[in-house]
């Protein structure tokens, strides 16, 4: 298990709540790294839970110009789909203030993503890597990231010794094919946050921090290093 130093959980009364409060703590570590390097680097996690806080985030004032988005995994699914993380990031994230930042999607138009690794890869490459902030979502399953239970490539994916930067993903509770940054880049964000809302998250969260747990989520949690954890009912 995480000691209690490591992990930090911020509780709210609603997701408005949180959202206001985890924009402002990403604010200020964006300003810091700006402040420290030039510029920032930042992924955000899909699904519903993050559309509050990306509306927050966007009215958040520092130098966006200096900002790089991508997004910590993707379904393989063009961003006119609604089912796209990318889709929601531009409609929701990048607006206002936060309009000038760059944006660097995973998807690229090939029919897999075992087709378009290479494109992806080059792309990855070409960040000014490690992250600055990573913001992770949790499913109701213990997923993170493109990590499922079940998945096809979930045993490199969460290999710490693995280099590769992102890896496709297929699972049974995943819908269509992903591709999905490993857990070793993921960590070694300067600031790690975990985002989920609602007592039933909150039970796998607890379920995944016993010892010898398998939910794809604890080997984040296991991880020796600081998680901001941010919940609300």
């Amino acid at each position: 298990m995480v000691s209690a130093a490591q992990q930090q959980l911020h509780a709210f009364d609603d997701g408005q709540a949180l959202a206001n409060a985890l924009s402002s703590s990403i604010a200020d570590a964006l300003r810091a790294a700006i402040d420290t390097r030039g510029e920032a680097l930042i992924a955000v996690s899909g699904g519903s839970t993050p559309k509050r806080l990306f509306e927050a985030l966007s009215h958040e004032l520092l130098d966006w110009s200096r900002v790089t988005v991508t997004l910590v995994d993707e379904r393989w699914v063009p961003d006119s789909d609604e089912r796209s993380n990318a889709r929601m990031v531009e409609a929701l994230l990048l607006q206002h203030q936060a309009a000038d930042a760059e944006f660097v999607p995973l998807y690229v138009e090939t029919a897999t993503p075992e087709a378009g690794i290479g494109e992806v890869r080059a792309r990855v490459n070409a960040l000014k890597q490690p992250f600055d902030v990573v913001v992770l979502g949790m499913g109701p399953d213990g997923h993170t990231a493109s990590f499922f239970p079940g998945g096809d490539r979930l045993g490199e994916a969460l290999d710490v010794s693995n280099t590769a930067q992102v890896l496709p993903m297929r699972a049974p509770g995943a819908g269509e094919p992903r591709i999905t940054f490993t857990l070793r880049e993921l960590l070694q964000a300067q600031t790690l946050y975990l985002h989920i809302q609602g007592d039933d998250k909150r039970v796998v969260l607890d379920q995944a921090e016993q010892p010898g747990s398998e939910l794809p989520i604890a080997s984040v949690l296991r991880a020796a290093r600081p998680l901001n954890i941010y919940w609300c009912p």
